[in-house]
């Protein structure tokens, strides 16, 4: 037993550093049948028998994207059993879902795995959901966001945990190498399915772990170490610097209104890392997508506030925010709100691409054979669609909003105000006479671009050709 004897140890030490469960916690297990999860279960398991009473609970999710899913899922049930630990199904047929979101499949799949686990955790009244991510699936981390250009949030890679909807995700495992687990599984004769996950990875970080890495380690063959060690030293680095700026902004930065303002001489006074992420900060609260709030967007304000002349100017930080200097005060705040745009253009196939001027948008739209979507990338975020292309009633229309637009969401019996959507999303109401509606030939609204699919024309087993809609910030030439 001296294997799982040192892997419950190290766990143990892991959990006390980063204090991820207390005695008589419920802790929800993510098992895919994969020799990770299988690993996590049964150290959890030994850990709850003989070191600390937690309460666990197995959760496991089938996809439907492969044959063997039912067996995986048979497995899993039975392991569960056989530790006498109650056992939590999902069956997601995310083939013939994966466009409610607008994402591909590996990405519908993750956003529902997700939900399902911190909704099992509530229903259990569990005050965590342990993950079985290891310490090679972090190494992977930190190079894809190194190679992405990432601060050092990003470098820190996955957390030991965090909270989610008043759950936390927790990784008992980051230290622990994955030859580690399968050495335990295969030394203790724990039986595992083999990895599914696999076949749900990323294109690119298949990429990353087939082709990168093993290039870097013919230069420095420890360099999955190199980059652990990055992770934690720029995650402790980065918590230091994120309680910095906070206290910053506690205070130099007075709120009202909305609006927020800073004094020049207070923010030249404080180190150039701390301008960084005070600035960082300020536009967080601001906005409820800092998502594009990229490093020359904040070096732009940053420089702008300590150059001496000019000593008032205005930039546009996008999103419907600007942050302005007058004289030595800088104020951050949402533009005023624009006046109601209004627009109606057809789509059809004949021209498939349409100028959306009045909001500096491109709308397209391509055919896709079957084989050619399941192919498709999933990180094509949010601002694509597939619908069935049989199935989808032709003209489009895309048009700006009216009061009492409703929409079909899937999920959901019945339609919801376009407008309660927006309220739910934080969308901003300056931003929101911004975003167009897609609808079909019959009136429905069948897609808002960023925010939601309706459930027409999804994308099926049945489905032969698929409608990909896309939607893009318009060129430089096709503005004039």
């Amino acid at each position: 037993m001296e294997h799982m004897k040192e892997l419950v140890e190290s766990v143990m030490e892991a959990a006390a550093e980063h204090e991820l469960w207390q005695p008589h916690d419920t802790i929800v297990v993510a098992v895919s049948g994969g020799p990770d999860s299988v690993a996590l279960l049964r150290i959890l398991h030994e850990i709850s028998v003989s070191r600390m009473p937690l309460t666990l609970i197995c959760a496991h999710v089938n996809h439907g994207f492969r044959a063997e899913s039912a067996e995986e899922a048979e497995f899993v049930r039975k392991l569960a059993a056989e530790l006498g630990i109650p056992f939590e199904l999902a069956e997601f047929d995310i083939p013939s879902m994966v466009k409610e979101i607008g994402l591909g499949p590996e990405g519908a799949a993750r956003e529902k795995r997700y939900e399902f686990l911190i909704e099992t955790a509530h229903r259990y009244g569990a005050r965590s959901v342990a993950l079985a991510h290891h310490a090679d699936d972090q190494a992977e981390t930190v190079l894809m966001r190194l190679l992405r250009g990432s601060g050092t949030s990003g470098l820190a890679g996955m957390r030991w945990k965090r909270t989610e909807k008043k759950v936390e995700l927790i990784r008992p495992f980051l230290r622990i190498n994955k030859t580690a687990l399968v050495g335990l599984c295969r030394n203790e004769g724990f039986a595992y399915a083999e990895d599914a996950s696999n076949l749900l990875m990323k294109y690119k970080r298949n990429a990353v772990r087939h082709e990168v890495l093993p290039l870097l380690e013919q230069h420095n063959p420890r360099v999955r170490q190199s980059l652990l060690q990055l992770s934690e030293i720029a995650g402790a680095e980065d918590e230091y610097m994120e309680a910095n700026a906070a206290k910053c902004f506690e205070e130099l930065v007075f709120i009202e209104h909305g609006k927020y303002t800073l004094k020049r001489a207070s923010f030249a006074a404080l180190p150039s890392a701390l301008q960084r992420r005070l600035i960082k900060l300020i536009l967080n609260y601001l906005s409820a997508d800092s998502s594009a709030m990229d490093f020359p967007k904040i070096e732009a304000v940053r420089r702008g506030t300590l150059q001496e002349h000019p000593t008032t100017w205005t930039l546009d930080l996008g999103g419907g925010y600007v942050c302005m200097r007058q004289y030595d005060t800088i104020l951050f705040s949402s533009k005023p709100s624009l006046r109601q745009v209004s627009y109606t253009y057809p789509l059809s196939l004949p021209h498939p691409r349409i100028n959306l001027k009045e909001i500096g948008k491109v709308m397209a739209m391509k055919v896709l054979e079957r084989e050619d979507f399941f192919a498709q990338e999933e990180d094509s975020g949010k601002m694509s669609a597939w619908f069935d292309g049989d199935e989808l009633a032709l003209p489009l229309t895309i048009r700006s909003r009216l009061p009492g637009d409703t929409i079909r969401v899937m999920g959901l019996n019945g339609s919801k105000k376009v407008k309660d959507i927006y309220i739910d999303d934080k969308i901003p109401s300056s931003e929101r006479s911004r975003i167009p509606l897609v609808c079909d030939g019959l009136g429905n609204i069948v897609w808002i671009p960023g925010v939601r699919r309706s459930m027409h024309a999804a994308v099926g087993r049945h489905t032969a050709s698929v409608l990909l809609l896309s939607m893009e910030d318009m060129e430089q030439d096709e503005e004039t």
